[in-house]
């Protein structure tokens, strides 16, 4: 008996292990991607999904103040530097089948499901990448201990789907824009041709993640008569905790459909002025 797309969903979410958990996201996402190429699309069901997502034993997860901070300049650095990209990057896998699944009774067209399922691959595919890169180096993801809060965002907004993409795509994926060429240029400086290899894999797929949540945020603000700037400050001042912080990839986030009157208002500072 098939699976539907909300039964595996969970199965990715209930799965710890990294690499476990990413190998069956890719055979899920092919399985999908296979019935809608065949005309067949899977139902895309109902199914529970858990709190939080199934984790390793390692890495220990901290308080945010308390992961030990490392200057990116020297080795010990850059590879702390990977394994904090790797812990977002195996949340990311999780965020993205978690919308399938924890809002399965919304009515949505089939392409918005493309559009996650796509983006969990991707992202399993950046997990991985980014797990070699550690390897590379001798180390590897759980040797160092990680960031507690990750999963807050989906925990605040579980109840909220338009909450959920305002916060995860919009603002925190949208930050990946802001400061992925910065991790590329410490990487540069330091000759690793591999990492930086895979760091610009990851920054130009992130940018179709960032579209696929204002595409389906603005959808939503269409079929419920909301203006969009608007609701995604309340939904943004509602759930993320803090304001946003620049310099912003205005380049990127335009091409995303991030449009600097979104971002500027909620931000810590105002804007550059124009004039002098």
């Amino acid at each position: 008996m098939n699976l539907s797309l909300a039964q595996m969903a969970v199965e990715v979410l209930s799965t710890a292990d990294g690499r476990a958990k990413t190998a069956l996201s890719h055979k899920h996402a092919a399985a999908w991607f296979a019935a809608r190429e065949a005309g067949t699309p899977l139902e895309i069901g109902a199914a529970t999904p858990p709190d939080f997502p199934a984790r390793p034993d390692r890495p220990e997860l901290l308080d945010p103040r308390d992961v030990p901070k490392r200057k990116p300049g020297s080795p010990d650095g850059r590879r702390a530097l990977l394994h904090a990209v790797a812990h977002i990057e195996l949340n990311a896998v999780d965020l993205h089948w978690d919308i399938i699944a924890r809002f399965s009774d919304v009515k949505m067209p089939l392409g918005f499901y493309d559009d996650w399922v796509k983006a969990a691959d991707e992202e399993s595919k950046h997990f991985n990448l980014v797990c070699d890169c550690l390897e590379a180096q001798d180390s590897q993801y759980g040797a160092l201990p990680a960031h507690a809060g990750m999963w807050r965002a989906a925990s605040d907004t579980a109840d909220d789907i338009m909450g959920r993409l305002a916060v995860v795509p919009m603002v925190l994926e949208a930050r990946g824009l802001d400061v992925t060429p910065g991790m590329i240029e410490v990487f540069r400086k330091a000759g690793d041709r591999g990492t930086i290899e895979a760091l610009e894999v990851i920054y130009s797929e992130e940018v179709g993640h960032v579209a696929y949540g204002s595409k389906w945020f603005h959808f939503l603000c269409g079929r419920h008569e909301l203006d969009p700037k608007d609701t995604f400050h309340a939904l943004v001042r509602k759930y993320f905790h803090g304001p946003l912080k620049p310099p912003f990839n205005e380049e990127k986030r335009a091409e995303a459909g991030l449009p600097p009157d979104f971002y500027w208002p909620l931000a810590d500072r105002l804007p550059p002025s124009r004039t002098s």
